[in-house]
């Protein structure tokens, strides 16, 4: 669900405090995409909010995350209704899974 090498590439390439900085603005960022998403009425703004939430998702490492969006992406591209609940399930899953492993403030052991 998460690629935690690309996680340790980022947090070694910016910084702990950067790093801890870039995930704070990503879960608020990714929070208000899907609120976009939820609301949006054309499948181009469906399109605009996944291929966003794709894109950040894979800067930080969620993989399945990015994948579901890329599809609901494609689903949008093609003029469909994309399943906004079952993106954002698997957003909090992921998050859920991430901040179990590097909750806020807290520094990565090893």
């Amino acid at each position: 669900m998460i690629d935690w090498q690309r996680v340790a590439c980022l947090r070694a390439e910016i910084g702990e405090d950067d790093f801890a900085e870039v995930v704070a603005l990503f879960l608020e960022e990714v929070d208000e995409a899907l609120d976009r998403l939820n609301g949006a009425t054309t499948p181009a703004a469906s399109e605009a909010a996944l291929h966003f939430l794709k894109g950040s998702a894979l800067n930080i490492g969620f993989v399945d995350f990015a994948a579901i969006c890329h599809a609901g992406e494609r689903e949008a591209a093609a003029g469909k209704a994309v399943d906004a609940r079952a993106i954002s399930a698997r957003y909090r899953a992921s998050r859920q899974e991430f901040l179990g492993k590097h909750p806020p403030g807290r520094k990565p052991s090893g």
